[in-house]
C-alpha cells in the first residue's frame, strides 16, 4: 500500500484542500506535498493528527474495504478473536488441576510482561 497515495485519495474523497490538512494538523502543506506524492512516510503519530482531520478512525488509513475490518470489530466489542477462541475451547476442556497450573504460569506470565522484562 502507498501511504501516501491513500492519504491523498481520502483527502480529496473529503473535499479538502492541502492547505485544510495543514491548518487541521499543524502540519506544513510542503510536508502534507511531499507524504502524498511518496517522498516521505510519515510516523504513526503524524498518521493519528491525519486521521483527525480527516475524521476518520485511524485504521481506515489502512483498510479500504466497507465496514471495519474483523479483527477492529471484533475488538471494539471485546469479542475474542479466532486465536482466542482456540484456546478457551481448548481451556474448557483440560481438567482442573491442570486449569490451575496453566491459570498460575498465565498470572506469571502477566506479571513478567507488566515488569518490562521482557
Amino acid at each position: 500500500m502507498n501511504i501516501g497515495q491513500r492519504l491523498h485519495e481520502l483527502r480529496t474523497a473529503k473535499g479538502f484542500s492541502q492547505g485544510d490538512i495543514e491548518k487541521r494538523t499543524g502540519l506544513l502543506r510542503c510536508y502534507v506535498s511531499r507524504v502524498e506524492n511518496g517522498h516521505t512516510v510519515p510516523s504513526l503519530g503524524t498518521l493519528r493528527k491525519w486521521s483527525t482531520a480527516l475524521e476518520i478512525e485511524m485504521y481506515q488509513l489502512f483498510f479500504e474495504g466497507k465496514g471495519k475490518p474483523e479483527a477492529a470489530a471484533q475488538k471494539e466489542v471485546g469479542k475474542p478473536g479466532p486465536q482466542e477462541r482456540r484456546l478457551l475451547d481448548s481451556f474448557k476442556k483440560i481438567g482442573d488441576k491442570d486449569r490451575r497450573l496453566v491459570m498460575g504460569m498465565v498470572a506469571k506470565l502477566a506479571r513478567h510482561d507488566r515488569s518490562g522484562t521482557n
